[in-house]
């Protein structure tokens, strides 16, 4: 947000310069991010003085060009060629001397040189009014008051203003704060905290207002009154729309926003000045007199302002006239076919208290972000609206030359009240950490427009206006107080203390040795939005829309619930990547999901992997491989190995997202679905390549981790005998029966069983398959003989023949 000093300055007297009035507001909460000077006139006419033309001879060389001497208020004239038809002898004229820098229309500098033009010497510039940004005439130059002194500097001849304006980076609770007028009641807070003798805040008066004459009323006519609590309108005829004066444009152009014409510049000016938003319609286009507020059907269109064709939700609170035609989307965006334009004679002019959730909602389902939105959507103050109209109302006849042609309407059924908090001196006191003199705290208050009502011993009964819609308990009373007495004023002691605690099992240390884990296999971690679509919840069979967590209040249709799954946002952020020539990616993520049950809320903890593309960068040392299904199981089983796990469950997977997949458990406890994603998943991110995704439920991994009771054993003094066995089996086997039955035929001995090799074709019979097995045996208390070893892979392959019809090749 921008605010202008020298605007400030018609609130508030004060005469402390820019930077020390940033640094108070920074204090004050309004943290000032920059301050910018802004002249009216680019390089505010620096170089450029009042001349007088001597004597004007014909170019020798050059029909359209003059020989001039000028009088510059120096020991000698100066020789200047000018192309101007109208310079003459005897004319006062603005001059650029030798080493000014002026400006062209489009901010780009030019710096005024000595030179030739046609062999004649030419020691400066007499300037237009374009070329000194005075105006957009360029028939000639620009011929001044016969009385000036040459030498006598541009700038003190034209009224150039200076001024800095502030970058405030307001805060989304500060909707008092989003005007002139309340920077300037903050500011005046806290230089009364300082010490300063400071007036009341200058309003401007309307106690001028008046009818003129009562010739064209509108009428007004507010369906749901609870979305608009209050809507004022007044109309005003015989304006003439033209260019603001020079004053308003200077207002304006300080703070960012380039003029329009002087209706809908004064309904601008208004709005940064009071923070109540305003909007002017052609009365002529208001079809049978009467503005209805109203809501029309979903599906409705309506072209806006900027030329978009937009299709209206039932929610939307519209303008409309008396055949229900829209005319203004209501605190959000003004019609094409409504507005103020160079043909405009009268004006209804509007100003309104809107229902912000209303209007924020609206506002995003648009996608339109405007001046007059961002006030509503927060909250105005609903008691300046009808003051804020007959500011408008004046200025417009002051400068359009109109005339107030009927009373104001006013709907406002249902006052919106002030707000009434207890705050006791003894919450105060312990909230900011020491003891501030009860005087000071009710100055401050009667500061910010803070009314005591009644007071005791123990604390103050207090009245906050309604446009303090952040200030609603007593810790935010505080918080006021606080922040006006100053952050820095409060004390503070050098000692630290510091206490031990023990915690025999530290969640967060598991993350991080994990995370350390992966970040050194090559993963990055990814943070996503914990808000997504709701359309995600349909497009897995394993998740229920209706369990999905609503936004009663979602900043967009995209950010509308909380996840049910980590797979969806961890995609997009896969999709975005690959969008980007990104397409080699290991990802992980700590999360939630969060889901509505008929029993209440529930959140669950997961750790998310992702994984695509080539495992490593093509080198010298040769190309790279392609990430798959076992890399992915190789790093899940390291980090399970990692935490302590030993014999680990395989089973497929019932996750519904996968292609194929596999479930590791511990007994009947669930650690980890990982697989292949769905190619009709991927589809819809727009990934064509395939992605592995391994999702841990970190609650029961954190759970099997705390029963666990970790001992430390020494290492084997009797040597591990491996034999192999290359198995003929059906087609349908898999290595995870051949691992099962195992363990099953020995139970004690056998430690390890592995899976180098797997043959499938035309040598074998049909529908068969070989897989060579290595089986790692060991006793911890003696040395295997053969006759041991011999009988155990013979219970294996017995075992295998009985259950799988398993042959050895």
């Amino acid at each position: 947000m921008k605010i202008s000093y020298n605007w400030l300055k018609q609130f508030l007297q004060v005469d402390l310069d820019a930077e020390k009035t940033g640094e108070l507001l920074t204090d004050l909460g309004l943290e000032v991010e920059g301050i910018e000077v802004v002249e009216s006139i680019k390089g505010s006419l620096k170089g450029v003085v009042v001349g007088e033309v001597l004597t004007r001879e014909q170019h020798p060389n050059a029909d359209r060009l003059s020989v001039t001497t000028v009088n510059v208020g120096e020991e000698e004239p100066v020789q200047i060629v000018c192309g101007a038809p109208n310079v003459a002898a005897g004319q006062k004229v603005p001059v650029a001397t030798v080493g000014t820098t002026l400006y062209d229309q489009n901010g780009e500098a030019f710096k005024i040189k000595k030179g030739k033009i046609r062999g004649e010497v030419s020691l400066g510039m007499i300037c237009a009014e374009d070329e000194l940004g005075l105006g957009s005439g360029h028939d000639g130059i620009m011929v001044l008051e016969e009385n000036l002194v040459p030498g006598t500097p541009a700038s003190e001849v034209f009224d150039i203003e200076i001024d800095h304006v502030f970058e405030i980076g307001l805060t989304p609770n500060r909707a008092d704060a989003m005007s002139h007028l309340g920077t300037a009641r903050d500011l005046r807070a806290g230089l009364i905290q300082q010490g300063n003798m400071v007036s009341g805040l200058i309003t401007p008066s309307v106690s001028a207002f008046h009818v003129d004459e009562r010739v064209l009323k509108t009428d007004i006519e507010v369906e749901n009154k609870e979305l608009v609590p209050r809507y004022t309108g007044v109309t005003i005829t015989d304006i003439k729309v033209q260019d603001s004066p020079e004053w308003i444009q200077n207002r304006l152009k300080a703070i960012g926003l380039a003029p329009i014409n002087n209706v809908v510049d004064i309904t601008n000016y208004v709005l940064h000045e009071l923070g109540q938003p305003l909007h002017a319609f052609d009365a002529s286009k208001i079809r049978g007199g009467k503005v209805l507020v109203k809501n029309l059907p979903t599906g409705t269109k309506f072209t806006t302002l900027d030329g978009v064709e937009r299709e209206l939700h039932e929610d939307d609170i519209m303008i409309c006239d008396a055949e229900s035609n829209p005319m203004c989307i209501a605190g959000v965006f003004g019609g094409e076919h409504s507005g103020v334009t160079e043909n405009t004679t009268s004006v209804f002019l509007e100003s309104a208290y809107f229902n912000p959730v209303s209007i924020r909602k609206t506002a995003k389902r648009h996608g339109l972000n405007t001046d007059a939105s961002f006030r509503f959507e927060r909250g105005i103050d609903p008691n300046i609206t009808k003051y804020a109209l007959k500011r408008a109302a004046l200025l417009i006849t002051e400068i359009a030359g109109g005339k107030i042609s009927s009373d104001v309407e006013d709907d406002y059924p249902v006052k919106i009240e002030d707000f009434q908090v207890v705050v006791s001196y003894e919450n105060i006191f312990r909230l900011i950490g020491q003891e501030i003199p009860k005087d000071t705290i009710k100055n401050i208050l009667a500061s910010l427009e803070i009314k005591v009502i009644n007071e005791t011993a123990g604390g103050l009964g207090l009245i906050i206006p309604a446009y303090r819609v952040d200030v609603q308990r007593e810790a935010d009373v505080i918080e006021e107080i606080l922040r006006v007495y100053g952050y820095n004023n409060i004390e503070f002691s050098h000692k630290l203390n510091a206490s031990i605690s023990f915690d025999k099992f530290d969640e967060v240390k598991y993350e991080n040795k994990v995370a350390d884990t992966l970040v050194s296999l090559g993963f990055h971690e990814a943070m996503a939005n914990s808000l997504t679509k709701p359309e995600y919840a349909e497009k897995s069979e394993r998740l229920n829309p209706e369990h999905n967590v609503e936004m009663l209040n979602p900043l967009s249709n995209d950010l509308a619930v909380m996840r049910q799954s980590l797979l969806f946002s961890g995609l997009e952020s896969v999709a975005y990547n690959i969008n980007r020539k990104n397409n080699s990616l290991k990802l992980f993520e700590f999360g939630k999901t969060y889901h509505k049950f008929e029993s209440g809320y529930s959140e669950h903890k997961h750790l998310t992997l992702f994984v695509t593309g080539s495992r490593t960068k093509d080198t010298w040392t040769g190309a790279s491989k392609s990430s798959d299904f076992f890399y992915l199981k190789g790093i899940v089983t390291s980090i399970l190995a990692k935490l302590g796990f030993g014999k680990i469950k395989v089973s497929p997977t019932k996750n519904s997202d996968f292609s194929e997949g596999i479930t590791l458990s511990l007994g009947k406890t669930k650690l980890v679905d990982l697989g292949v994603v769905k190619k009709a998943i991927l589809k819809d991110f727009g990934i064509k390549q395939e992605v592995l995704f391994a999702d841990f439920d970190w609650k029961n991994v954190l759970e099997m981790i705390s029963r666990k009771n970790n001992k430390v054993v020494a290492l084997p003094k009797f040597p591990a005998v491996k034999r192999d066995l290359a198995l003929l089996l059906d087609t349908e086997v898999t290595f995870n029966e051949i691992y099962n039955l195992a363990f099953q035929a020995e139970r004690k001995l056998l430690k390890e069983v592995d899976l180098f090799d797997v043959y499938e074709g035309d040598k074998l019979p049909e529908n068969k398959k070989s897989y060579a097995v290595s089986f790692l045996i060991q006793d911890e208390n003696k040395t295997l003989n053969d006759k041991q070893i011999d009988k155990i892979m013979q219970r294996l392959q017995t075992t295998f023949e009985k259950n799988v019809g398993a042959t050895l090749r």
